[in-house]
């Protein structure tokens, strides 16, 4: 079960809090049998919601930056995906040399801009790496205690489930001994620290996802 939620959402857009719902207590399962979104409770957990609010204004001029340079680099690559385009038609639709070099050097022009952006964006992805690492630390305590307190026998993945009963999902619960478990984590990572609370070399950023290219590429003949 994957336990860490991507940070790559922070390294290409800017940080938005997600909306503390109201978590009803606890009810019992009416068959013993539960289903459980782990992530949806890690994200809708206290201590996550203030956190992501705390760092939007800890790290604005890191998001800042970010933005405006992604901004400017869509547009630049937009500029050359177009050019690249007008001289694929003017031609024929025929790749010559010269539009196979002009495409390889918008494909260069996109792993130095996704390079770039992962750079940029490393600081805010390692920051939110750490809160959520600080919560996970706590989710098996919490999706024990949200069993017990449901009397819920077998647990299935939400997201792995056909249908079931409002009843019978217990995330709400989950959330709630999360609350209770991890009311508040910090936003600054420890010299050295990776996700997975190892030290060492910094962690690399997640990737940034790769801009988009042109309709139609050219290819050798």
């Amino acid at each position: 079960m994957k336990t860490i939620i991507k940070a790559a959402a922070l390294v290409l857009a800017p940080v938005t809090a997600i909306a503390l719902t109201a978590v009803p207590a606890a009810a019992q399962t009416k068959s013993g049998i539960a289903v459980v979104d782990l992530e949806e409770a890690v994200a809708k957990s206290a201590a996550f919601t203030t956190a992501i609010t705390q760092m939007q204004t800890t790290y604005k001029p890191q998001i800042d930056a970010l933005n405006t340079r992604r901004t400017a680099i869509e547009a630049d690559l937009k500029t050359k995906g177009d050019a690249l385009q007008a001289a694929l038609k003017a031609a024929g639709n025929k790749p010559t040399p010269a539009i196979e070099t002009q495409y390889q050097q918008y494909q260069q022009s996109q792993q130095a801009a996704q390079a770039e952006l992962q750079r940029m964006g490393q600081p805010i992805g390692l920051a939110r790496a750490y809160v959520e690492q600080q919560i996970v630390d706590k989710l098996d305590d919490a999706l024990k205690a949200a069993t017990a307190k449901t009397k819920s026998e077998i647990v299935f993945k939400k997201g792995a489930t056909e249908s079931f009963g409002a009843g019978a999902d217990i995330t709400p619960a989950v959330i709630t001994e999360l609350n209770t478990l991890v009311p508040s984590v910090g936003i600054t990572p420890p010299a050295g620290w990776q996700p997975g609370g190892q030290q060492g070399q910094p962690a690399a950023a997640a990737p940034a996802a790769a801009p988009a290219t042109p309709a139609q590429a050219p290819k050798s003949r």
